[in-house]
């Protein structure tokens, strides 16, 4: 406003003339113009923040360099880690992909929404339209949204992400590894959607990291100046581990870790177009994974896909991997970054799990939450900032294999039903129970059972309460499940 300023000039600018007077006011105009902008104008840090959500698909606990790996290499992830807070005592909310995707998108258990298994090209059902999902709070808020990779909540028209709040769609509709090639279920060739169209069937599976990538690329390019949700579900590391060729026979844990540092190379592509989009401040990047790793080599893999189903097995830190109530099929990689807001190079141990983002990203974009149905997740806002004295939203975590209830964590105990160690630590056998201080034993090397009778007392009045809720298998409902989508139904959408 330099040009405004008032100097004594030649005749008609003196003190006290006309011209001089017209020049005041004008300049006290534009003086107040510019105040009342300043009061109107949003603050630079006002705009709700971008949030960017990258799902791994089969990676194990210590399959990530910051988690202990030693034989994949993570740059990217390690580099979140050390900008982020790492998380070691994240849940995948299931141990298979479907359920633990329902979960991501409803803020429940999938046994409260109806998707407890893993859905195949056969099914009539998906994700029921009445659900309010993340995306769709996320829009209600102004965010532009968008799915780009493996889907896998019902691939029915009604069930896919155009039809649950995301306004782009590029991906399958289920797994890489649901095709014909699989014996018994008489698949179609895998497609590949663009919205809702199939843009290319079968679709050419080594090529996916690199067009999933540039299309997040240009998704964060064409709506840089505005909130965003980009969800990312990548294909990497689900069997068949079809990679690119440069990154063929590059780890140390053959194919599957190929397809783990293929996926590590697409997180970078993706921070590194934040960063040059001058994005970084003002987006919070989150990476976790859906579920354990595959943890046996699985002949009938090997014989359909070669060495792109051929597992390296190894020791890992957690037992067993996908498909368990163990720590190994739930127990996920997680690390959050938002410079500034979540504190670098730092971890929490506190328990979370994957349907806390609902809530946790819904209040960061001023969303509110269904106040007609439960939400089993809670905001973990103070966990991720690292505030003193934050400690888990939850005095319990349930663990299920469809709709039956096999395990219960309640602070550092857990107990686990399943008929996993039939010898107790006392000699006598208790088929069916399983007690384990996870503190002490994260690997649930050691049956307590016998040593804590009133833990397990303590916990089984949890698991009674879960079955009033949730039921307990197929045959015996709880009162508070609600039905997934089926086609037929004519649901309303609910908000």
């Amino acid at each position: 406003m330099d040009s405004c300023v008032i100097k004594p000039a030649a005749n008609s600018l003196q003190p006290g003339s006309p011209a001089a007077l017209r020049r005041w006011i004008a300049c006290a105009f534009i003086f107040g113009l510019a105040a009342i902008a300043g009061r109107l104008a949003p603050a630079a840090d006002s705009r709700p923040p971008n949030i960017v959500l990258l799902l791994a698909d089969d990676v194990g606990y210590d399959d990530i360099g910051c988690y202990g790996s030693q034989f994949i290499n993570t740059p990217n992830i390690d580099r979140l880690s050390r900008e982020g807070r790492r998380f070691t005592s994240f849940y995948a909310p299931s141990s298979v992909c479907t359920p633990s995707r329902a979960a991501l998108m409803t803020g429940c258990y999938a046994q409260r929404v109806g998707l407890p298994s893993v859905l195949y090209p056969q099914a009539n059902i998906g994700l029921n339209p009445s659900e309010i999902t993340l995306p769709e709070l996320l829009k209600s808020r102004g965010y532009a949204t968008a799915c780009i990779g493996k889907w896998h909540l019902g691939h029915q028209p009604q069930f896919m992400p155009l039809n649950h709040g995301f306004d782009i769609f590029f991906g399958l509709p289920y797994p890489n590894d649901h095709g014909p090639e699989r014996p018994k279920r008489n698949n179609p060739p895998i497609p590949l959607y663009r919205g809702a169209q199939i843009v290319e069937q079968p679709v050419t599976l080594p090529t996916l990291n690199d067009r999933f990538i540039d299309e997040a690329r240009t998704f964060l390019k064409i709506n840089r100046d505005k909130p965003f949700f980009l969800y990312l579900p990548f294909v990497d590391a689900h069997t068949p581990w079809y990679v690119a060729e440069r990154f063929r026979n590059k780890s140390k844990l053959g194919p599957y870790g190929d397809a783990v540092q293929e996926m590590d190379w697409g997180v970078g592509q993706v921070l590194q177009q934040l960063k040059e989009l001058g994005l970084e401040e003002n987006t919070l990047v989150i990476f976790a994974s859906d579920n354990g790793p595959l943890w046996v080599p699985h002949p009938g893999l090997e014989q359909i896909y070669g060495d792109a189903g051929r597992l390296q097995p190894r020791m890992h830190l957690l037992r067993e991997g996908k498909y368990s109530s163990t720590e190994g099929g739930v127990r996920v990689p997680m690390i959050a970054r938002w410079p500034g807001k979540i504190p670098a190079a730092t971890e929490c141990a506190e328990l979370v799990a994957g349907f806390d983002f609902y809530p946790t990203l819904a209040e960061l974009a001023g969303a509110e939450l269904p106040r007609d149905r439960i939400i089993d997740g809670k905001n973990i806002m103070p966990l991720l900032r690292g505030e003193p004295g934050a400690q888990t939203p939850h005095d319990r975590f349930f663990y299920f294999s469809d709709y039956k209830l096999e395990a219960v964590r309640s602070g550092n105990w857990k107990l686990r039903l399943v008929a996993h160690d039939s010898i107790s630590s006392g000699g006598q056998k208790r088929p069916g129970i399983s007690l384990y201080d996870l503190e002490q034993d994260v690997s649930e090397s050691k049956n307590l059972a016998d040593q804590h009778p009133e833990v397990v007392a303590q916990l089984q009045k949890l698991l009674d309460q879960c079955r009033h809720d949730l039921g307990d298998g197929a045959k015996h409902p709880g009162p508070n499940r609600r039905p997934p989508g089926k086609i037929g139904d004519e649901l309303p959408r609910s908000g």
